[in-house]
């Protein structure tokens, strides 16, 4: 089957992100690198159980934290993990947030799979005061170039740097002049790594599947190393198609 099939037969949460929580350590390093500190309010956008919220208030000292999701029973469970650790200057609000507001907010957390809700956002994140961090995982706001990146991390800057030169984007998130096999599986285990959870077996078919989409974006828009597809993507290619039944390579153009 193409992968855009073996996509769909995910469970919904999956896909829309819903179910999955980012790791309190990628929490962590998300938020050193984001210089988050005292003089923050901070906002995570689908907040999940808060754990972020508790994070930036209790080991980055942020002056507020709030959460917003649209999911009744991760806000509950933010709710009793914050009255149970009597945790102040901390709020969840159960809403979409394509409803929602956060003009007040110094630095935003989002990590949205969704691309049409992102693309929707964008009128919402334009409008935020100037030298507002929004911070995504694994790609910049749609049509942007990023503020700056340790990937998976980026930060994105109100004024937005906004582009329509796709190749600009690319390299800018890669920091390479071209996007070779190496590149591809070090950065594909780096966002691997970033979102793990709790069945590392998996993680060797992430690697794969990211490694190759990484690849694949960059020979389609001419920024890949040579002209030759690598053996290496070959192979993999070929063990996705084998072992797996799941097609790619009709993705390149």
């Amino acid at each position: 089957m193409k992968i855009e099939e073996y996509l769909s037969t995910l469970p919904q949460s999956i896909l829309s992100g819903e179910e999955i929580q980012i790791p309190p350590d990628t929490i962590r390093e998300i938020f050193r690198f984001t210089n988050l500190g005292k003089n923050d309010i901070f906002y995570h956008l689908g907040c999940g159980d808060g754990t972020s919220l508790s994070i930036a208030r209790e080991e980055f000292n942020v002056k507020n934290a709030i959460g917003i999701d649209n999911s009744e029973k991760m806000i509950n469970i933010a709710k009793k993990m914050i009255n149970e650790r009597n945790i102040l200057d901390i709020k969840v609000i159960e809403q979409d947030v394509l409803e929602a507001e956060f003009n007040d907010a110094s630095v935003i957390l989002c990590w949205f799979m969704d691309p049409e809700i992102l693309e929707k956002m964008m009128v919402k994140f334009k409008n935020l005061k100037k030298d507002t961090k929004i911070i995504t995982i694994w790609a910049p706001l749609p049509g942007c170039v990023p503020e700056k990146v340790d990937f998976p991390y980026i930060i994105n800057k109100i004024p937005l740097n906004e582009t329509d030169d796709l190749k600009k984007q690319l390299l800018a998130v890669f920091d390479t002049e071209c996007i070779g096999f190496i590149t591809a599986w070090e950065y594909a285990e780096r966002y691997t790594k970033a979102i793990g959870r709790d069945n590392p077996e998996n993680d060797r078919f992430l690697v794969i599947i990211q490694a190759l989409t990484i690849w694949i974006n960059a020979k389609n828009l001419g920024v890949a190393c040579g002209d030759e597809m690598p053996d290496s993507i070959k192979s993999y290619i070929a063990i996705l198609k084998e072992y797996f039944g799941i097609e790619v390579e009709h993705l390149l153009k």
